[in-house]
């Protein structure tokens, strides 16, 4: 028996309490409760994930006296696996079906490793630097697979749980809010935890609180019926290597991810610099950092909103465009200050650009997925964001070649301590915070123009699905 439009139905076959949560499913709206609950997951995402990022190296070389190069060499392996794991992640869980779903069955299964292995990162047993650098790879492989295997799936029930572009940017709102939330507890109070009660008492305490926000977003993770019957047969006509071939095939797809992958650069570029910035552009301490940074995030969240708006009124690809015509001439501003108050105003105008990036890019790629799926007949969530996962990892390399490649241009000193810098740094740091993003959205800005997806997505409105169903991507030689 299927439940009233707006709540998740239930058939009861097997009867009692774990039939009725195994056999739910959505149909209609997603209620405010469920959207919410599932918005919810991103904030242990993020702050599992942000504290790792920001924190494991210094614990690891500062705190426990593990040679830095070892700890780089790890990191590199870390983000190879990382890489490769999204898509294959993402294929494994399109294709297994069981009764509970597709998606949720791996995210319970994910949820416990996933917060243990954070745990154990921070819990290293009394070893010598060798031991260290086993134990580092270990947990931090298991934390990878975990993380990807919880995060992907979660990530690919947003267009199944949305279905339309007014949907998404609505749930997409406290889902961008409680990301933002736990980013910034992850940069700001995973250090106020392992300077009190220490780096043990951090990880087993982020660890116990992301438990609980994925055991409640759990409440808004519901999946839509399908014919499981005509979707299997459909499946096994695509093996593997045609799932790769098809979606790095699908010009929507090529045009969004490179976009994709140029923003989130911009934004790796901005974190790097800024304590750059800070010493040697706006004359600050260390410490001012936070100041520059605070802004951002700031303004990031109330702009959610708006941007929703936006996004709702002129559809996925208008919206990329102009998000991105206002987070490159913010970043130009920081081409601006020469102090700290400056730069933090400075700082307000990218958050909002930011907020901008966040709110559109997984409606856009939700709609890249609808796309395909009238052209293939699959519903290809896992695979789409684990190839975008992919994709989007080349901005670490991007972000390491340019910050090196400008400090080194402009004559930057390494380890001078107290020494004074040549006036070129100072000036090769304002162009690396307020010119090379800017170069890099004009980019963005190419890509998404040629994006073919012009109208919204299904379901909004007759002219839309038409438009939607005659998008230039439907000559693309996939099959049907």
């Amino acid at each position: 028996m299927s439940a009233p439009h707006g709540t998740p139905g239930a058939t009861t076959t097997g009867g009692g309490l774990l039939a009725r949560v195994r056999d739910r499913r959505l149909v209609g709206t997603p209620s405010r409760a469920q959207t919410v609950a599932y918005g919810a997951s991103a904030f242990p995402s993020n702050l599992l994930m942000q504290t790792f990022s920001a924190f494991v190296v210094y614990f690891y070389v500062d705190h426990l006296g593990v040679r830095a190069g070892w700890v780089a060499g790890a990191m590199i392996a870390h983000g190879i696996l990382n890489a490769l794991l999204n898509p294959l992640v993402g294929a494994v869980s399109d294709r297994r079906r069981t009764r509970w779903g597709r998606r949720v069955p791996w995210i319970v299964l994910g949820i416990v490793p996933l917060v243990v292995a954070f745990a154990l990162v921070w819990t290293p047993p009394a070893v010598g630097p060798t031991g260290l650098v086993v134990w580092f790879l270990v947990v931090v492989a298991l934390f990878d697979v975990a993380y990807v295997v919880v995060a992907l799936n979660i990530s690919a029930l947003f267009p199944e749980i949305f279905r339309t572009t007014a949907e998404r940017a609505r749930g997409n709102t406290p889902r961008q809010i409680f990301g933002l939330v736990g980013m910034i507890l992850g940069t700001a109070g995973a250090p106020l935890l392992y300077g009190g009660p220490g780096w043990v008492a951090m990880g087993l305490l982020l660890a116990v609180v992301s438990l609980a926000f994925f055991v409640w977003s759990l409440a808004g993770m519901v999946e839509r019926p399908v014919d499981v019957a005509a979707v299997r047969s459909r499946e096994a006509a695509v093996g593997l290597r045609d799932q790769l071939r098809y979606t790095f095939a699908n010009r929507a797809f090529v045009t969004y991810v490179l976009g994709s992958l140029l923003l989130q650069s911009t934004t790796a570029i901005v974190l790097a610099a800024i304590p750059f910035y800070v010493r040697y552009v706006v004359g600050g301490a260390e410490a001012d950092a936070t100041f520059l940074l605070a802004p951002i995030f700031v303004a990031a969240i109330p702009s959610i909103v708006g941007w929703s708006w936006v996004v709702r009124k002129i559809g996925p690809r208008s919206a990329m465009l102009w998000v991105v015509a206002v987070y490159g001439l913010a970043t130009c501003l920081y081409l601006v200050p020469s102090t700290v108050l400056g730069a933090a105003l400075a700082g307000l105008a990218v958050g909002v650009g930011v907020a901008g990036l966040m709110q559109v890019l997984e409606v856009a790629l939700a709609q890249v997925i609808d796309d395909d799926e009238r052209r293939t007949g699959l519903r290809r969530e896992g695979m789409y964001f684990g190839a975008n996962g992919f994709v989007v990892r080349g901005s670490v390399i991007v972000q390491a070649v340019l910050v090196a490649g400008v400090l080194s241009a402009s004559g930057y000193v390494e380890g001078a301590g107290d020494v004074v810098q040549p006036d070129s740094v100072a000036t090769g740091v304002r162009l690396l915070l307020g010119g090379v993003p800017v170069v890099l959205a004009a980019l963005a800005f190419v890509c998404f123009w040629l994006y073919p997806l012009r109208g919204r997505d299904p379901g909004d409105t007759d002219a839309a699905l038409t438009e939607a169903d005659a998008s230039p991507t439907a000559a693309d030689p996939l099959p049907r």
